[in-house]
């Protein structure tokens, strides 16, 4: 129950972050936006329909279709998702006139619609429209999420070319691409890990020394040499950034021929590797 009155927060707040994004900074600025909301707003500049029931009634429709690809629990928070965003938008976005910069605007326009999404999408919900038709994409397809639904919001923007011109056009394609960024970031966290594959035959002495000298977990794997036809054991650890000079020199001092990968991680489930200064590093 508290995960799910956790995941019902972040919609609303991402619902509203996202409709406001677009009445505050978009509308006034004649930029454009992808998927449905973005269809809404050319419609929006080219016959003056408000933008917030076009959303309501393109989003609705996309979104019954494919209900059926959605699990329960997602076609639930879906069903909240979608009239609240139309309702924010409807109800804000007469608000505001100008503000004077279109390129500021887009900007940060694309900043709080990255985070409205990035919210929306960690819960699991679907905002409809393109959004969607990227999670089906994703579940039958096994596409990327984040950049099916850029695809489709490009698509959409370059639509609308001859309503908004080129120049809003190309503000436009700014705020799409500093929203990607930003649910890329939302959704897989600021503080990207690394993972540290060792290959060596020290492995264990390279395992004692880290566990000795930083005070963090490690793993060994038991492996074998293709090349050289030789056992050739891998040590296995997660640091955070600050760690990685450390964890070289340690490596390099018991082997300096050991063959290292460093791979970056967005999220480690079972255990904290924030740094600790109280702890010189360690496992927090």
């Amino acid at each position: 129950m508290n995960k799910f009155i956790k995941d019902l927060v972040m919609v609303i707040i991402g619902c509203l972050v996202y409709a406001l994004a677009l009445t505050l900074l978009a509308i006034p600025n004649q930029l454009a936006e992808g998927g449905v909301p973005g269809a809404s707003l050319i419609l929006h500049y080219a016959f003056g329909w408000s933008p917030g029931i076009v959303t309501f009634i393109l989003t609705a429709i996309v979104t019954t279709i494919g209900f059926r690809y959605l699990p329960k629990r997602s076609i639930f928070l879906s069903i909240l998702t979608v009239p609240l965003i139309s309702f924010f938008i409807y109800s804000t976005e007469n608000l505001v006139g100008n503000l004077g910069d279109p390129l500021i605007s887009a900007i940060f326009a694309g900043v709080f619609i990255g985070f409205g999404t990035g919210l929306i999408f960690r819960t699991g919900s679907a905002m409809g429209g393109t959004s969607l038709i990227a999670r089906m994409c994703q579940d039958r397809l096994g596409w990327n999420l984040v950049r099916t639904n850029f695809v489709f919001d490009i698509v959409i923007v370059l639509s609308g070319l001859l309503v908004i011109g080129p120049l809003n056009t190309m503000y436009t394609i700014v705020a799409l691409f500093v929203a990607k960024k930003v649910t890329d970031i939302v959704m897989e966290g600021l503080d990207p890990r690394k993972a540290v594959s060792i290959i060596s035959g020290r492995a264990p002495q390279i395992a004692d020394e880290i566990i000795a000298q930083m005070n963090i977990s490690v793993t060994v794997f038991k492996g074998y040499g293709g090349y050289l036809k030789q056992d050739a054991d891998m040590t296995y650890v997660i640091i955070n950034k600050y760690q990685l000079m450390r964890l070289k020199r340690i490596i390099s001092t018991v082997d300096e021929n050991a063959f290292v990968v460093i791979h970056d991680v967005r999220d480690v489930l079972g255990g904290s590797f924030a740094w600790d200064e109280t702890r010189k590093g360690g496992v927090r």
